[in-house]
């Protein structure tokens, strides 16, 4: 995975990152191409004695509880769960990579599986989902950034094309499951004809814990 250049996204990025009285909000918009070169086909390789590329594995429902397969469908006795939703393995490994190559060198995702990801139901889902998080924690500064962002993220990976992912660990393996986070989200927004991923993580922190890792300092229970 190649992380690609967009100044649009550095300037998003940039109001992303602010301070918002008791919270902290740490948030950023990357693209990767998902061609593989160098490490990414040793790991690809490695990846593929569990299963081949175009093997589906099953994902966990959406947090929305509605299910992609469902969307239009009445719900029938002889229908799967929610699991039915699925991805190839080779899509699994460009999410898993996507995450390696966003979090290095802090965290290594490498052991996910496939029941830690989703597959959303919805652009406006997601839209709305991202919008009711930022607009709650930015307030009206959140207004002017809104059309920015989601127009840098269309121009960067034509959104109507995207098959939409979120990563949904336990907290164990959530990078964001330290004390004090206070919510967080992981998208990620596939375009398989253009073989890129545009993925958007952000974060809110309690000012106190944020404040406390800044110095160093080690939160000790009492």
């Amino acid at each position: 995975m190649k992380l690609l250049e967009n100044s649009h996204f550095e300037a998003v990025n940039f109001q992303l990152c602010v301070e918002t009285g008791d919270a902290h909000i740490i948030g950023r918009i990357e693209s990767y191409s998902c061609k593989m070169a160098g490490d990414d086909k040793h790991m690809f390789k490695q990846f593929c004695q569990e299963g081949q590329p175009h093997v589906l594995e099953a994902l966990s429902p959406p947090q929305s509880g509605a299910s992609p397969s469902r969307l239009g469908k009445s719900q029938g006795a002889d229908e799967e769960g929610p699991l039915s939703d699925k991805c190839s393995r080779k899509t699994l490994f460009y999410l898993i990579a996507t995450l390696n190559e966003s979090f290095r060198p802090d965290y290594d995702f490498s052991a996910a599986r496939a029941h830690e990801f989703s597959r959303e139901p919805s652009l406006n889902w997601v839209v709305n989902a991202v919008n009711s998080s930022l607009v709650s924690a930015l307030g009206d500064d959140f207004t002017p950034l809104r059309p920015k962002l989601w127009d840098a993220v269309d121009e960067e990976i034509n959104l109507l094309e995207c098959d939409i992912y979120s990563y949904n660990p336990d907290l164990d393996s959530d990078p964001f499951g330290e004390d004090g986070n206070l919510w967080s989200f992981n998208y990620f927004f596939y375009n398989k004809k253009l073989k890129r991923i545009v993925f958007f993580t952000c974060r809110s922190v309690s000012g106190y814990t944020y404040a406390l890792a800044d110095t160093g300092t080690e939160l000790v229970p009492t």
